[in-house]
């Protein structure tokens, strides 16, 4: 199994050294471009830099890995473009950046949520595949159908990740129909989120907003309701993620695995895990968003999940008020570490 992984830009080289060293293990990079809207804000790092130093570092390590022969590939996955979605100026602009980058780097693919984008792509370059984005939220065969002219693979629904029945049938499909499956390994966020498509539309509106003078400071609900003690089993029982350890129920099934790796503090480190199939540490740190400040002094230990959990979990009936397995999870791999720490004291 392969892994997408995505681009960020950081102070120093170990994402595209870690990129370099497995570079066996991965379909491709991801990773967005300018001023155009898409999925993620900046990193830290790279809103330390003028938009110009910023580019230009880009596309110096896009570069690298492009002479390393790794596939890249053009994220324009916002989930609003406003005025300008339809307007002839985009798709000229669009157009200019994806003539542009093959002109500099082996982008092979562009992953998207606009079936106009994708559509426009298909006209004008036959020759890069077009992935249906996770925000665009297919989560069936229907779903797929409406859109199949327009895209050569899908990201499924991120809800799906531990339904085997429904994972059956979008791949039976998708080889039915000459299409790749694709899946989001490691999302912190929550499951059918309320607030998730408002939260992606102040992503893509970002360069917007953050030239207002606003009233709020808007990260999302999901921090906020898990630093609640009542809500903290949410993280086991109404998320999406697979752990590294599980990646081998999921491999007849996928053509590759997406890593979320464009906001997270230690890419490299999530790239280790999953190339590797094991980690040892905090199982909120492998996800995006990372929740580790929610549940602080609490970690939720990976290496203590018990075997077993992730067939439990793709096979159960999702009645949750009937079992509490994943409330017995939850207890087994919490860790205080102000406990283990006046523990250490007392032994000293």
């Amino acid at each position: 199994m392969k892994f997408m992984v995505g681009y960020q830009h950081m102070a120093d080289s170990s994402l595209i050294d870690a990129m370099l060293q497995f570079h066996e293990d991965i379909y491709e990079v991801y990773f967005s471009w300018s001023d155009i809207p898409n999925g993620r804000g900046l990193s830290i790092e790279a809103l330390r830099l003028s938009p110009f130093e910023f580019q230009n570092r880009q596309l110096f390590e896009l570069g690298i890995l492009s002479k390393n022969r790794i596939r890249l590939n053009l994220l324009l996955n916002g989930n609003c473009y406003g005025a300008q979605s339809l307007s002839r100026a985009f798709f000229s602009k669009t157009g200019n950046v994806i003539e542009y980058l093959s002109e500099r780097i082996n982008l092979q693919s562009v992953t998207t949520t606009s079936p106009v984008i994708a559509k426009f792509i298909k006209k004008n370059f036959p020759e890069l595949k077009v992935s249906a984005s996770v925000n665009m939220e297919i989560g069936s065969t229907q779903g797929m159908d409406y859109v199949a002219e327009y895209f050569d693979g899908y990201y499924m629904q991120r809800e799906f990740n531990r339904n085997l029945p429904t994972i059956r049938r979008l791949k039976q499909w998708c080889d039915a129909n000459g299409k790749e499956l694709y899946m989001l390994a490691n999302s912190g966020c929550l499951n059918h989120c309320s607030v998730h498509n408002f939260h992606d539309n102040l992503v893509a509106h970002e360069d917007e907003i953050m030239a207002m003078d606003n009233a709020f400071d808007f990260r999302g609900i999901c921090h906020d309701y898990l630093a609640r003690k009542e809500k903290q089993i949410s993280i086991i029982r109404d998320t999406n993620f697979v752990r590294p350890e599980d990646l081998y129920l999921y491999e007849p099934y996928f053509s590759a695995v997406k890593l979320a790796t464009r906001s997270n503090r230690n890419p490299a480190a999530v790239l280790e895990a999953y190339v590797g199939r094991k980690y040892v540490g905090n199982v909120t740190e492998l996800l995006e968003p990372n929740h580790a400040e929610s549940f602080y002094p609490d970690i939720l230990e990976n290496s203590n999940f018990p075997p077993g959990f992730a067939e439990k979990l793709m096979s159960c009936d999702k009645d949750c008020n009937q079992c509490g397995f994943c409330e017995q999870v939850f207890e087994e791999v919490k860790i205080n570490l102000e406990k283990i720490g006046e523990s250490v004291c007392v032994n000293q």
